[in-house]
């Protein structure tokens, strides 16, 4: 007799414990002429605040390079990973000291930040991106951009603050929820 298959669980959350890092939201120095603070909160379906939520960012160096250096978990200070880890805190905020990604050889395309999010209540990782808003004429260069409804763009997009920073909130589910992407 055929049993139906068991339902997936969640196993944590255990990001405070073995995931983060020393240094791990801190991709430069935030004292570096070239940084900016990129910062947001994670919301649950509810629009509640998740605190135990784990985001990492992925992304191009201010010329456009993929980091092939190693050491992405060991900071030195000088070296640019393009890799960073942050925990939500205890109203659900995420931070990180990072640069803006340059468009990478020209491409026709807009610049933008991947992004993993690991949270309470997910079964596997969700990807989505950030993309600046100073990049707005490249959007329809985009493939991910120019094949959702507009409605929806606005939630892949940081705005920028009046001191430079970079703020992108992400929404697991519901009014406003993030765009998600899937890969097979």
């Amino acid at each position: 007799m055929a049993r139906p298959p068991t339902p997936g669980q969640t196993a944590g959350p255990f990001f405070g414990y073995a995931l983060p890092y020393e240094c791990g939201p801190n991709l430069i120095d935030r004292s570096s002429p070239t940084a900016v603070r990129l910062h947001g909160w994670l919301y649950d379906g509810a629009g509640a605040p998740v605190l135990d939520g784990l985001i990492e960012i992925w992304q191009a160096d201010e010329h456009g390079t993929i980091s092939t250096s190693s050491g992405s978990l060991h900071r030195n200070g000088y070296t640019f990973t393009g890799f960073g880890r942050a925990e939500t805190d205890g109203s659900g905020h995420y931070q990180f000291s990072t640069v803006e990604p340059g468009r990478r050889n020209n491409a026709p395309g807009p610049p933008f930040i991947a992004v993993l999010v690991f949270a309470r209540g997910l079964l596997n990782k969700l990807h989505t991106r950030i993309y600046l808003p100073q990049h707005r004429h490249l959007f329809a260069a985009d493939p991910l951009l120019a094949s959702l409804d507009p409605a929806r763009v606005p939630t892949l997009v940081a705005s920028r603050e009046a001191d430079g920073a970079l703020r992108h909130d992400i929404r697991l589910q519901g009014e406003g929820e993030t765009v998600f992407l899937t890969y097979g």
